[in-house]
């Protein structure tokens, strides 16, 4: 045997060595398991309002963000609930909930509302940060239901919102009590739908839980809906 030929027979027996090991490597994380939960979905849900009730009750937040926990997180994260809210300065999730950093994945848009990248963002946090809980957090007086409320179109970009909350406007008439109001409820109920009918959780589905609630400005308090 020629030294070309030893060569090449040394260099296809490398080849074939390389490629049982990436198929090998590929297989592995093929079968790897998703990341545990953080917290069960009804844990984190019993979290979230226990914290709702120190904010709303109490001059302390005990969440309040320190310098361990800021060294803790820096390397990882384990949020142990997704809340899909609105942009509106008031609503901050970290905040009304009473939670610190890492604790929380939060989804902000104006009218909290959901499109390609806040799906993607909630699979990704399901999947990967191992999440369980999913709320859809609307609030009194959003400015983005209202302009729904009074028109169907608006400049610019802001059109695409009042669009998109036109289903809520138009199913919350004819409910009793305050318009605003109603639609504020009806909105955070279909995004929650929404995000039923289109996130692609795979086998995690069954683990996942997707509630709607609705904060109030003027009490700090939650009202949470029957799910």
């Amino acid at each position: 045997m020629t030294k070309s030929e030893r060569t090449m027979k040394t260099t296809s027996k490398l080849t074939s060595v390389a490629i049982v090991v990436c198929l090998s490597v590929g297989a592995s994380l093929l079968i790897a398991k998703e990341p545990a939960a953080s917290v069960d979905a009804d844990a984190a849900l019993a979290k979230l309002k226990e914290g709702n009730l120190r904010f709303s009750t109490s001059e302390v937040f005990q969440g309040k963000p320190t310098a361990a926990r800021r060294a803790e997180t820096a390397q990882t994260q384990h949020p142990f609930a997704i809340i899909v809210g609105c942009a509106d300065s008031r609503t901050s999730p970290e905040l009304v909930f009473d939670q610190n950093l890492g604790d929380l994945f939060v989804v902000r848009t104006a009218g909290n509302l959901v499109d390609d990248h806040a799906l993607g963002t909630i699979e990704y946090g399901v999947a990967h940060l191992g999440a369980r809980l999913i709320v859809v957090l609307g609030h009194t007086g959003c400015g983005a239901v209202k302009a729904a409320l009074e028109s169907d179109h608006a400049p610019g970009h802001v059109d695409s919102l009042v669009r998109d909350i036109q289903p809520a406007v138009k199913a919350a008439k004819g409910k009793p009590g305050d318009a605003l109001t109603a639609a504020i409820t009806e909105n955070a109920r279909l995004v929650a739908a929404q995000i039923k009918a289109k996130a692609a959780l795979g086998d995690l589905a069954k683990e996942v839980r997707i509630v709607f609630a609705v904060y109030n400005l003027d009490t700090g308090k939650i009202e949470w809906a029957a799910d």
